[in-house]
């Protein structure tokens, strides 16, 4: 196996010694390259309360190209579809070596603040978001409640 190379050494180190309010992101031990990932539900969103499972993956080309993030909990909302597959700038066409790991996550929570059904990845809840936005709302909040318990 080939050393770490050392953004993603400096990466990680910062993620553990200054950690992310809401967010945890540990390196596995027998390969440094896949996280697991907590984040917290915003506060004010229909997913507050919630503790979210993720998976986070740095390719052999990072940072040239972005990381592999997936929700593994189940979540109700338009940009994550029922694989846990994220639609998110960042991680497609807005992706720059500038960015971190953190930054990353800190947009994924601030996307669980703030839905966009206007650029979807799960249709169907983005329809839902659209017409009855109410009760989008309320089905978030209870899948929250049933799958993203801490």
């Amino acid at each position: 196996m080939n050393a770490l190379p050392k953004r993603i050494s400096k990466e990680t180190e910062r993620l553990v010694k200054e950690p992310v309010p809401g967010i945890s992101a540990a390196p596995h031990d027998d390969n440094l390259r896949y996280f697991d990932v907590t984040i917290d539900g915003p506060t004010s969103s229909p997913y507050e309360g919630g503790t979210f499972k993720l998976e986070l993956f740095l390719p052999e080309d990072y940072p040239m190209v972005p990381p592999k993030v997936r929700f593994l909990t189940k979540i109700y909302h338009p940009n994550i579809d029922r694989l846990g597959r994220i639609c998110l700038d960042v991680l497609k066409s807005n992706w720059s070596p500038a960015l971190q790991i953190r930054t990353i996550l800190l947009s994924i929570q601030a996307l669980l603040g703030a839905p966009n059904p206007d650029d979807p990845l799960a249709n169907d809840v983005a329809q839902k978001w659209k017409e009855d936005e109410k009760t989008a709302i309320q089905t978030a909040r209870d899948w929250t409640k049933e799958y993203a318990k801490a």
